[in-house]
């Protein structure tokens, strides 16, 4: 059942809602930025995010083909979300940072997690080594 969530930046200039579904996996991946980042997102259909506020507070970077829109806040740095469109996650998605949703700690470590493995192109197919991401 899609659960009603919120989240922010870490000043809080960017705020945002989500419907996400608690149940489903969460997504940690080797590509260059997700690793470098200790990037943790949750997919979210369009449809389902909304930005509260912050539109003008947030930066973008674009990498590779440039197909993802990450965006973060350019005042305290914290990448909120990214946004792109892939046809395995039913087309235009967010990927929300379930570090900046507001759940308890006890939450976020009931969270499932998957592994990607986008430093090879391999989303499919977990990497060999997930123990640092």
């Amino acid at each position: 059942m899609k659960q009603h969530l919120t989240g922010s930046c870490h000043c809080g200039n960017v705020r945002f809602v989500c419907e996400l579904e608690l149940d489903q996996p969460t997504l940690r991946c080797n590509c260059s930025i997700c690793a470098k980042a200790r990037y943790w997102l949750a997919p979210v259909p369009a449809a389902d995010f909304r930005l509260l506020q912050g539109e003008e507070a947030l930066a973008e970077y674009r990498f590779g083909p440039g197909q993802i829109a990450h965006r973060f806040c350019r005042r305290c740095g914290i990448k909120v979300f990214g946004q792109g469109s892939a046809p395995s996650l039913g087309g235009a998605f967010y990927g929300v940072n379930v570090a900046c949703l507001d759940l308890s700690p006890e939450a976020l470590a009931d969270l499932p997690i998957a592994y990607l493995d986008g430093r090879h192109d391999a989303q499919g197919t977990p990497p060999a080594v997930t123990s640092y991401l």
